[in-house]
């Protein structure tokens, strides 16, 4: 079983930075991938950063140039580096691991979420 746990949410101006940190706990392969979504109010969740095992990245597009993703395998964390934030990117992040096997039931693991408020 894998347990994930974010920290680094909180209340920022616009323009200013926060860091996001998601810690799995549990057998953790080094081919899982690592997301953050997030979720505002009223509104779907969004994939919002990708990074393989590779190191490979995604970002959608309204993050690209602010966000970045990175990982430490050792440690089994996973780190969001937000800059220039937005009053729209306040959500709730959600970190999660997404297992993805050939031949078996895809698995995803989520943490509890972390909130961030961007004010203007």
């Amino acid at each position: 079983q894998v347990q994930l746990v974010e920290s680094g949410g909180g209340l920022v101006q616009a323009g200013g930075s926060l860091r996001l940190s998601c810690v799995a706990s549990g057998t953790i392969f080094s081919f899982d991938i690592w997301n953050w979504y997030r979720q505002a109010p009223g509104k779907q969740r969004e994939l919002v950063a990708t990074i393989t095992s590779g190191g490979n990245s995604n970002f959608t597009d309204s993050v690209k140039g602010r966000f970045t993703i990175s990982r430490d395998s050792a440690k089994n964390t996973v780190y969001l580096q937000m800059n220039s934030l937005k009053p729209e990117d306040t959500a709730v992040y959600y970190c999660n691991i997404a297992r993805r096997v050939p031949g078996l039931t895809p698995l995803d693991y989520w943490g509890q979420g972390t909130q961030v408020t961007v004010s203007s």
